[in-house]
């Protein structure tokens, strides 16, 4: 579609302005005719001839601006101007100066050696006809535009339906496994196995329904809670920790005086936090400090999250967020992408890399609205 619209564009270019060549040269011809005619006149006139006669053969023309001057450039009279513009002197000189630098001036050289020239000026329709095909390139460029957006919505509507799709089937298929481990885990209890098993063996079965949880909530409407944003963030990052070398410290600071509240879907929420701490972690190869600064900001809270990693080059500060994005040997490269949507589309905030430096780490910003 793009190669026909420009062909048709590039044809349309071409053949006008062949048309507004032919146009222009019908036009240089005529007032050349115009001008022949008024030396033919002026041959056979007696003395004081009116030169305003002679000026009448091209009376016609009711379309070429035109001006009759003497061999100074003074004009005589014209034709096709506003009459009422021309009264003013510096207006009709301005005309004649332009006129002079579009065409070449046609001498008319009169009995007794006087010389008179025709000055002209392509007419109205020349004009519109030459900027017509800029026109029309304007409309297939806002074509093509509007085509683009049509386009490129369609595929990230297609996208959003993949995405949803993936994860409701997802929820779907953790579901039945999940709910045979629950009943296991019952009977386990009921023959008395020790605790000490069935606590750890619960704890992931906890973990596995919430990712359940977390699936299914993908592509439904958003339910925002006030939470205490400290201990979400708390939450999610002695989750991670447990599960951390201790050579990675971690830190939670709160900069405001009170507790700070934010409208947020905890699950949804402590996935995007868990994965910003996963990627930090990655990072850092296994030793470093990560840390998590709550900002209260009246309308806003920003929470900013520090590692001291190995940074990301400015120019990946936007690719980060892209779906297969990626830096690891395994993995898909969707955390940051995944964590991007649920901030934007079900939280209304925004999430960015603030600040990197090869070497000495990154910080990510998640803005939310109070």
């Amino acid at each position: 579609m793009l190669t026909a619209a420009l062909l048709i564009g590039a044809a349309s270019l071409w053949y006008t302005n062949k048309l507004v060549k032919n146009l222009a040269d019908e036009e240089r011809k005529k007032i050349n005719l115009w001008a022949e005619a008024t030396k033919k006149l002026a041959d056979v006139s007696e003395l004081n001839t009116d030169l305003g006669f002679p000026y009448a053969v091209i009376s016609d023309n009711t379309t070429i601006p035109v001006i009759l001057t003497d061999s100074s450039f003074g004009m005589i009279t014209y034709r096709n101007l506003d009459s009422l513009k021309m009264l003013d002197k510096k207006y009709a000189t301005l005309q004649i100066a332009e006129m002079r630098d579009s065409h070449d001036p046609i001498e008319i050289v009169l009995p007794g050696e006087n010389k008179n020239y025709i000055l002209y000026k392509d007419s109205t329709l020349l004009v519109k006809l030459r900027y017509y095909p800029y026109f029309q390139l304007s409309v297939i460029a806002l074509f093509l535009f509007v085509s683009y957006l049509a386009f490129s919505n369609s595929r990230k509507s297609e996208q959003n339906q993949v995405w949803v799709g993936m994860a409701k089937e997802t929820a779907h298929q953790l579901g039945t496994p999940l709910s045979s481990l629950i009943a296991w885990m019952e009977i386990l209890k009921m023959k008395g196995l020790s605790s000490e098993y069935t606590g750890e063996i619960q704890k992931d079965i906890q973990r596995l329904q919430t990712i359940t949880d977390r699936f299914s909530k993908i592509g439904s409407a958003p339910s925002l809670q006030k939470e205490n944003v400290e201990e979400v963030l708390e939450h999610s990052i002695n989750y991670i920790k447990t599960r951390t070398s201790d050579k990675i410290n971690f830190a939670l600071v709160n900069n405001s005086s009170a507790q700070v509240f934010a409208p947020m879907n905890v699950p949804l929420f402590e996935w995007v936090i868990e994965n910003i701490l996963k990627n930090a972690i990655d990072a850092m190869t296994g030793e470093g400090k990560i840390t998590a600064a709550i900002t209260d900001q009246q309308q806003f809270v920003y929470i900013d999250i520090a590692d001291s990693g190995k940074g990301i080059s400015k120019g990946n500060f936007k690719t980060v967020f892209k779906p297969g994005y990626t830096t690891k040997s395994r993995g898909w490269g969707l955390g940051l992408s995944l964590s991007k949507r649920i901030i934007e589309e079900y939280h209304d905030g925004q999430i960015f890399v603030k600040h990197s430096e090869p070497n000495r780490g990154t910080t990510f910003r998640i803005v939310l609205k109070k």
